[in-house]
């Protein structure tokens, strides 16, 4: 492979050979080497391959990203078409955001131990086989199912999605401008989604949405074998099963919960018992975790100032930026009578400017450093979440917003690259996928937890504008709350 080899890197020279990832007291050394050797100035091209590799890495990053929100405007026709209720509507959201979810960490290790490659690869072949199931799907079963299996592949395909970046790419420039590009997509997929969603709808049908997704895990998965490198843990500890148990039972409890009381608040008995169970299925897992020989969860590593602090910074930006998406589509339909498209538009505006974010956010990363560019762009996320509070009833608040949520972006996208690599940041290659699994499920979390926690206060109150600043105002004091936790918690000791 191309990548420069006078700084040590876990990735082989071809994509036949698995690559051994360096021992775990090697890893600091090497991560600290990379960065002792590495040039001032401007990152490093990168090579044909190199690019390559992240173009598959970052297009099913994207894929799946896509798959969160290109549905959400058809579902009305698939409703009618399906025979689902408005209240079974739901599902088509939650069978999906449960397994991506609850799995993510189990599948991020499993994808330590087992070959990161093997799992990814696996991942992306299911989720293209289970994207064809709900373009053709017969009746609401077979897509419930078709979307659930989805969600099975998302939670392979993320975190060994991200744990192949992270061990290709090597700490620095590089890695950062690899995040980067990563996080665009990311960010740009979500929005993406909403415009086409409504076009693909609008022109071809509801079943295009998915076939969509089809399509791209046709155009991924052909590449990958060629071009990704094998990489897992040299040694193989047993898998701690009480651990693995316990947190995704946790986490689909949890995720179970909240996404449910978006639609029926947490008054129903089967939000109370699930959220209650999620929550003592993850204290059992914090206690088991604490005494087993292999945990699945490194408790040391969560005790990591970066790791900790950063997957905060990581789940406010992502929950409070999905609630004011949410909060402001209802506003600008609802409210100024906007119809899907324009409402679309103005998000695509949002969506060009965390593009040309995602250009430059490695290269304020390498000025300034992860730590203070999370802070920074979590207080800007904030100022401008608050600005968004003065809008009205006038046309002249669709420019307010479309200015105010665009500028917002640009500092959620810096929020987003900057917390990846505050976490990933000296964690061994060993470690990669459980760091990396870390990263991805505050991100799954994030975007579910936020509308169910705010947005619900907007869609059940009487007077959608009184509810819309409401749930603004609290979203921007949280964001603004947190860069202060964050700042405070990633403060070098002297």
């Amino acid at each position: 492979m191309a990548i420069d080899t006078s700084a040590p890197s876990p990735t082989a020279a071809g994509p036949s050979t698995t690559t051994e990832t360096p021992t775990t007291a090697e890893a600091p050394k090497t991560a600290a080497a990379a960065q002792a050797t590495a040039p001032a100035g401007p990152p490093p091209r990168l090579s044909r391959r190199d690019r390559l590799i992240l173009f598959v890495l970052c297009a099913a990053q994207f894929m799946v990203a896509l798959d969160f929100s290109v549905l959400n405007v058809a579902l009305p026709v698939l409703g009618a078409d399906l025979g689902m209720s408005h209240a079974a509507l739901q599902w088509a959201v939650t069978a999906f955001a449960l397994p991506s979810g609850g799995f993510l960490l189990l599948f991020g290790r499993f994808g330590d131990l087992f070959g990161r490659r093997r799992l990814f690869l696996g991942g992306l072949a299911l989720f293209g086989a289970a994207s064809l199931l709900a373009t053709f799907a017969w009746d609401p079963a077979s897509f419930l199912a078709g979307r659930a299996l989805q969600g099975v592949g998302a939670a392979a395909i993320v975190p060994t999605g991200m744990s192949l970046l992270t061990t290709t790419f090597p700490e620095g420039p590089q890695r950062d401008r690899a995040l980067g590009i990563s996080g665009t997509l990311l960010s740009l997929g979500f929005t993406v989604g909403m415009v086409l969603g409504g076009v693909l709808t609008d022109t071809l049908g509801w079943r295009s949405t998915m076939g969509l997704l089809t399509l791209f895990a046709l155009i991924v998965l052909p590449l990958a074998p060629r071009l990704l490198p094998e990489s897992r843990t040299p040694d193989r500890p047993r898998l701690d099963i009480p651990g693995a148990v316990t947190v995704t039972g946790g986490l689909l409890a949890l995720i179970y919960a909240l996404s449910t009381a978006a639609e029926r608040g947490f008054g129903g008995a089967d939000v109370l018992v699930t959220l209650v169970a999620g929550v003592l299925l993850l204290v059992a897992f914090g206690y088991v975790e604490s005494r087993a020989a292999a945990p699945l969860v490194s408790l040391p590593m969560l005790r990591r100032r970066t790791v900790a602090w950063g997957n905060l910074g990581g789940l406010v930006t992502f929950s409070m930026m999905s609630t004011v998406v949410f909060v402001l589509t209802l506003y600008f339909q609802d409210v100024l009578g906007l119809s899907a498209f324009q409402t679309g538009l103005v998000f695509g505006v949002q969506g060009v400017l965390s593009v040309v974010a995602g250009m430059y956010a490695p290269k304020v990363i390498g000025r300034f450093g992860p730590r203070r560019t999370l802070v920074g762009s979590l207080l800007g996320q904030g100022v401008f979440v608050a600005a968004l509070v003065a809008v009205g009833e006038g046309m002249w608040s669709v420019w307010l917003a479309t200015v105010a949520i665009s500028v917002a972006s640009m500092f959620h996208l810096g929020a987003i690259v900057s917390y990846g690599v505050t976490v990933t940041s000296g964690v061994p290659d060993t470690e990669q996928g459980l760091a990396t699994g870390l990263v991805t499920s505050t991100q799954q979390v994030g975007i579910t937890i936020g509308i169910p926690l705010l947005g619900v206060l907007a869609t059940t109150s009487g007077d959608v504008l009184a509810g819309t600043r409401t749930v603004l105002a609290l979203d921007a004091g949280i964001v603004l709350a947190a860069a202060v936790l964050v700042a405070a918690g990633l403060r070098r000791r002297s």
